[in-house]
């Protein structure tokens, strides 16, 4: 047995994009720290599509980027087209997304990773936990050819690698992903130390040789231009970007694929995790949507220096030569050749309800779970997750509270309130309509609402805090200003036309109104924070927080024109933070609370909610349920008082 000479303050399990975050968040709050890889080349691989972002994904990695995080810097630095989502429609669910170049993303992540301070980083498979005791705290882990590492907490972030098994019509194998060995170990320690283990199902589509592609019979989707970026520190996206394209399914399509429902394991009982609700295989959409004639397909470059397509919208399982007429069937696609088959693949693990709000384990101290680990699904989901595992394990170390952010502040605590409270059946994946005040979870205030944690943990510098704070302060002063100034052409307050509907962005900007607002962002309302931002490598600018006089006039509008609502959303949060607030002692004992009901005890005993708000939200527990702990709790805490 060969044990590491150096010893950790935490241990990062696992390198995919929650590992990541969760590494750099401790290395960068001073805690040395090692991060474990099966493989040092796939770290920060996009295992699925090459997409960053999305309806409500896109506002969580903003939230990572207000934090700290790596992941938004990252994808303006190898973004190949970037697209706001729903503009159409209001700020709540406007979201902004991007491809990026597979390999360049990867490989930029690596990088930062191995450039970082405080941060080992080794190749090997973590086949078990080693704890104090039986019921102890986590000292380390026990490696491949008998290595043992020591630290003082440990982070798991798997992803689909436990036992992970590729499906690809009749033929299984074992891997983590196409082309990696699977952790055949680690799940057996994890059920060993009294975790419940089980097993859920994801897959992908598959892709094609961009040069076999007829692009002149398909629909071309060109990035926004100019291109927003992802990271509140990146001043101008440079690099050259690419169209993705669109094309559709058909009937013909559907009736080859319904023709091997019988090979398909998914149907033939050869799978037996439980797949995504809301992105569902091909197949599985032309089965349960029998009434629908064809489906969106986003072909979407891998990168730069590739021709290798994505074909976003047919993930599959279905047997080769099935994928290949498939493919042949649809526009654009009739000369297609395949360069790699979709595939599913089953994976373990552990149900979330095992974790405490801060995303460590209730049986094991000082042990956290982040990423797919927990059942969701989704590199920002896994992000966000692995960014607020690693905060915690620090702040768990120097015997400080837990950092939780609860459902009002951001979607990362709608994420993991939801994971914890409700646990999951099927791969989670977030929505916007899962959050209540999504007005106020807007993707452009991200900053506004996260960067004073960010600040405080150590991962905002001190500089870009006060940056920061002068933008916040001219937003504040850029709304007095509209609520004061006069429309030139109907002699009314600005901000009043502005709630009314009645002056667009555009007809602020346009004569005679633009005299004031134009000239106040071409003079530039914050001059002095746009000076500190520096060139980055790959024509990126973001070395330092960018606010720019057009950030400040446009979250002013948004402010102003949704007032009322915000106004409503935040009394509707004063109500949820009264049942935040009130505390639930963890060693309650629920059987001794007369009138409530079974089940609810058997939920609030496992669950072991913190407040009751979250007790709230437990499914199976009844709002009389709810009104009987509030009358105990009262006579506990007077009782408990000396």
């Amino acid at each position: 047995m060969f044990i590491y000479p150096k010893k950790y303050d935490v241990i990062v399990v696992g390198a995919g994009h929650a590992g990541c975050e969760a590494a750099l968040a401790c290395s960068r709050m001073n805690f040395s720290t090692l991060l474990v890889t099966l493989n040092l080349d796939t770290i920060a691989q996009m295992s699925c599509n090459t997409c960053i972002g999305g309806v409500a994904k896109g506002q969580i990695v903003r939230e990572i980027d207000a934090l700290g995080g790596e992941m938004a810097k990252n994808t303006d630095r190898t973004g190949i087209q970037f697209r706001t989502l729903n503009m159409s429609k209001g700020p709540a669910v406007q979201s902004p997304r991007a491809q990026c170049d597979k390999k360049l993303y990867q490989f930029t992540m690596k990088h930062t990773l191995e450039k970082q301070k405080n941060l080992d980083l080794i190749q090997a498979e973590a086949t078990d936990i080693i704890l104090s005791g039986p019921g102890g705290k986590v000292r380390g882990i026990l490696c491949g050819q008998s290595v043992q590492y020591y630290g003082k907490a440990v982070i798991i972030t798997t992803g689909t690698f436990l036992k992970g098994l590729i499906h690809i019509g009749e033929t299984t194998f074992k891997a983590g992903r196409s082309g990696e060995f699977s952790a055949e170990h680690l799940s057996a320690s994890l059920t060993k130390h009294g975790f419940e283990v089980k097993r859920l199902k994801t897959g992908t589509p598959p892709r094609i040789n961009g040069r076999t592609v007829d692009f002149s019979r398909i629909v071309k989707q060109p990035s926004d231009i100019p291109p927003v970026p992802f990271s509140h520190f990146t001043r101008e996206i440079k690099q050259p970007l690419l169209p993705c394209w669109l094309t559709y399914t058909n009937k013909k399509t559907h009736e080859i694929i319904a023709e091997n429902f019988h090979r398909t394991p998914l149907f033939s009982g050869q799978i037996t995790g439980i797949g995504p609700r809301y992105c569902p295989s091909i197949e599985d959409k032309v089965k349960r949507f029998r009434d629908r004639h064809r489906h969106q397909i986003f072909l979407e470059p891998e990168g730069y220096n590739t021709e290798e397509i994505y074909c976003n919208g047919i993930s599959t399982s279905l047997p080769l030569d099935v994928q290949v007429k498939m493919l042949q069937t649809i526009k654009g696609l009739e000369k297609a050749r395949l360069m790699r088959p979709g595939y599913a693949i089953e994976y373990d693990f552990c149900p979330p309800t095992q974790l405490k709000p801060n995303l460590e384990t209730k049986l094991v101290e000082n042990l956290f779970f982040a990423g797919q680990l927990n059942g969701t699904s989704g590199y920002e989901e896994a992000a966000g997750q692995g960014i607020m595992a690693g905060i915690n394990a620090c702040l768990k170390i120097k015997g400080e509270e837990p950092f939780i952010l609860d459902r009002s502040e951001g979607y990362i605590g709608v994420l993991i309130d939801d994971l914890v409270t409700k646990g999951v059946l099927d791969p989670y994946r977030m929505f916007t309509s899962r959050a209540e005040y999504r007005l106020i979870l807007r993707s452009d205030n991200a900053d506004m609402r996260l960067m004073k944690y960010g600040y405080k943990f150590g991962l905002i510098t001190e500089k870009d805090y006060k940056s920061f704070l002068v933008y916040k302060e001219k937003v504040g002063k850029e709304i007095l200003r509209l609520e004061k100034e006069k429309d030139p052409v109907t002699k009314l307050p600005l901000a009043q036309l502005i709630r009314q509907g009645k002056l667009t962005v555009e007809a602020l900007l346009a004569p005679p109104r633009c005299i004031g607002a134009k000239k106040r962002i071409k003079a530039g309302a914050t001059e002095k924070i746009n000076k500190t931002a520096g060139k980055a490598s790959g024509g990126v600018y973001d070395n330092a927080y960018v606010a720019t006089p057009e950030r400040v006039f446009n979250e002013a509008l948004i402010e102003i024109k949704y007032e009322g609502y915000i106004r409503h959303q935040a009394s509707e949060i004063n109500k949820f933070l009264f049942f935040e607030k009130k505390r639930i002692s963890a060693c309650l004992d629920y059987n001794k609370i007369p009138g409530l009901l079974t089940e609810s005890k058997h939920k609030l005993i496992q669950i072991k909610p913190v407040s009751i708000g979250q007790a709230s939200r437990i499914s199976g527990v009844t709002p009389a349920d709810i009104g009987i702990l509030m009358v105990y709790l009262e006579k506990f805490y007077k009782q408990s008082k000396p």
